[in-house]
């Protein structure tokens, strides 16, 4: 049963230390169980607060929350999910501190107080990152040198995962090249800005695909050991699937579906074709422990381990609440 949320026009002084997720559909989220066991596991005293907001909201919803947390002195931090590029465009000037990752990718995953400061994070090239590298084999690239990437959606979460995986320190473990595929162009047209930005020599192409048909058709195309990703927030914060049942994935390929919670459509079309075409099929639970993980450490001032006993033991906690 989903939780009570806030939205911009009902946040209230919060009573106790709180710490909020800023999203869609936040009252249905696993976090909800997990968080209170984490902080008792993590000896935190702080609970969680939802605030709900409407795909691309209006820009005043969006500076009504930041100024509320930034003034609200019982209001700790915030993880930020699907309005991330949004936030930041409509409120970055109301943060004291911008990070480097927040500043080059456009966006605000995390928002944290320090010394009296408001503090702009972008912690998903991390956490995506962590993700990343806990499913794919290590030399996938090398050992599929045709290989590619398809990201379907030009948000945060692509932005991200595009520059952990193309970075020239990677050497010859990178894609052979990056595509994303995108609904809008606008969102594509600022992908494109930020990967101008980036040090690397991985070619990137933008695809402006409205349908799914013309995502299968991307998809199918791909060489073999080529990783698809939908990162739309189709099957969690909207019904659906960026693709078909026709589609193809390619053979030998990562599947990854960055939700782990709603319909999950995609996720089953990559299960359905699991054996035939050889795939490795990862859903969005790492991810999400990651997420959380990397914002709580930065919000309430704690290392929080990455990999080993301790971050397993918060994986642990969080499973017993699914």
């Amino acid at each position: 049963m989903a939780v009570p949320t806030f939205t911009a026009a009902t946040l209230a002084p919060a009573p106790t230390p709180t710490f909020y997720f800023i999203g869609v559909t936040t009252g249905s989220s696993s976090i909800q169980r997990v968080f209170p066991a984490w902080a008792e596991h993590l000896g935190l005293d702080a609970v969680l607060k939802g605030i709900d907001l409407p795909l691309h909201a209006p820009a005043a919803d969006y500076r009504r929350v930041v100024q509320f947390i930034r003034d609200d002195p019982l209001s700790m931090g915030a993880l930020v999910t699907t309005h991330k590029i949004d936030l930041y465009q409509a409120a970055g000037d109301l943060f004291d501190e911008v990070d480097y990752f927040a500043r080059l990718m456009g966006e605000t995953s995390c928002i944290s107080k320090r010394d009296g400061r408001l503090v702009c994070h972008a912690k998903d090239p991390i956490s995506s990152g962590l993700a990343l590298d806990s499913f794919i084999p290590a030399g996938h690239w090398q050992r599929y040198p045709e290989a590619t990437v398809v990201s379907m959606g030009a948000g945060g979460s692509t932005i991200a995962i595009s520059w952990h995986l193309t970075q020239v320190a990677r050497g010859a473990d990178r894609p052979a090249r990056f595509i994303t595929a995108n609904r809008s162009q606008p969102r594509l047209d600022h992908l494109r800005q930020v990967h101008a930005q980036l040090d690397t020599d991985t070619p990137f192409d933008y695809v402006l695909n409205p349908s799914p048909e013309g995502n299968d058709a991307v998809v199918g195309a791909q060489p073999a050991g080529s990783l698809v990703i939908n990162a739309t927030g189709l099957g969690k914060d909207a019904p659906g699937s960026p693709l078909t049942d026709a589609v193809q994935f390619p053979v030998d390929g990562l599947v990854w579906e960055l939700n782990y919670r709603g319909d999950l459509i995609f996720l089953e079309q990559a299960r359905a074709q699991q054996a035939a075409r050889h795939l490795t099929v990862e859903d969005g639970w790492v991810y999400f422990l990651h997420g959380w993980t990397q914002v709580i450490g930065e919000v309430f001032h704690i290392d929080i381990p990455t990999a080993g006993p301790g971050f397993e033991a918060l994986s642990q906690i969080a499973r017993n609440t699914r």
